[in-house]
């Protein structure tokens, strides 16, 4: 497996234990639809969050965030109508952004709520 997939299934993992950590539970884990890759759907009480996570090897080149495009988005919107509606949910939905970089041993980990509309 190429280096940076290994970095994003870390990143991946790190985002679903932060979550964890600060009470969501974990309803999804790459959730596909259409074009759209969802990487982590999380509920906290009656939000439904949906959750992008970008990791990178360093901050050199922007931060991880920078790299969520208006497409991307706007694909992920459909792919969480899409969930919503099969599931028969009757949800508060926030799309949020797990930033996270690496830095030397360690990664720094940053939760952005709402990220979407913030851009």
């Amino acid at each position: 497996m190429a280096q940076h997939n290994e970095l994003g299934k870390k990143g991946e993992q790190l985002a679903v234990d932060f979550l964890l950590q600060k009470g969501y539970d974990i309803v999804e884990r790459n959730y596909r639809f259409d074009k759209a890759e969802v990487d982590i759907i999380a509920q906290q009480k009656d939000t439904l969050a949906i959750v992008e996570v970008k990791t990178r090897s360093t901050a050199d080149f922007g931060n991880p965030q920078d790299f969520v495009k208006p497409k991307q988005i706007k694909n992920l919107v459909k792919a969480v109508d899409e969930y919503v509606t099969e599931n028969g949910l009757d949800v508060e939905v926030r799309f949020d952004i797990i930033a996270i970089v690496k830095q030397k041993n360690t990664f720094e980990i940053e939760h952005l709520e709402d990220a979407f509309f913030h851009f």
